[in-house]
């Protein structure tokens, strides 16, 4: 059994994601703060919320540091804003990102339509862990007005088009980034979460 927390911002619903991971085996607790030992085999920053409330809920409210919890053992899942978080600074706010990947966040452009709701597909770049067994061209699910935009390439795993590539899926050491919702992508999501499972078990 994998016992996982999920970081709980304050800021919305996060039903469907803890959902999704009990269906696929997990013990889940939701947390709000580090106080706490790390007992858990991963955690998960949800995609639900706006960057400074939710990085100061991370970074405010708990006598134990982010990167002091998590250490470079416990893999973490960060979806959307979750993913967003992973970065140095957003243009959605003024406070420091947990800067654990090199990078910011920049707010999609004028010319498009944002926010970018609704299906799009991969076009993998490299394997992953959260990838392995997900088939080039599958379709996910967005809820996004951002963008990451990493210091360097090599981190991003794979892309979406939305008339500009957009990062989707990024890798680095424990830390795994997906700009969609795996828990709202059908199959394909399923695929993920099971393989983030399989990572918090080794």
């Amino acid at each position: 059994m994998v016992k996982l927390a999920i970081f709980d911002y304050g800021a919305g619903n996060i039903f469907s994601l803890k959902n999704s991971l009990e269906k696929a085996g997990a013990t889940i607790d939701v947390i709000s703060d580090f106080n706490r030992p790390n007992e858990y085999s991963g955690l998960l920053l949800p995609g639900v919320g706006n960057f400074d409330p939710a990085i100061k809920s991370i970074t405010k409210t708990s006598k134990t540091d982010f990167k002091e919890f998590v250490k470079d053992t416990t893999p973490v899942l960060g979806i959307c804003l979750g993913m967003e978080m992973f970065f140095e600074k957003s243009e959605e706010g003024k406070e420091k990102g947990l800067n654990v990947i090199d990078g910011e966040v920049i707010v999609l452009p004028p010319t498009l339509k944002v926010p970018h709701m609704g299906w799009n597909d991969l076009e993998i770049k490299k394997t992953g862990k959260i990838l392995e067994g997900v088939k080039n061209g599958s379709w996910v699910y967005f809820v996004h007005s951002y963008r990451v935009k990493p210091s360097s390439n090599d981190v991003i795993t794979a892309e979406s088009d939305y008339g500009i590539k957009v990062p989707a899926v990024v890798e680095q050491n424990n830390f795994i980034g997906t700009q969609f919702h795996p828990e709202k992508s059908g199959s394909v999501g399923k695929i993920m979460i099971n393989n983030f499972l399989d990572v918090c078990k080794r």
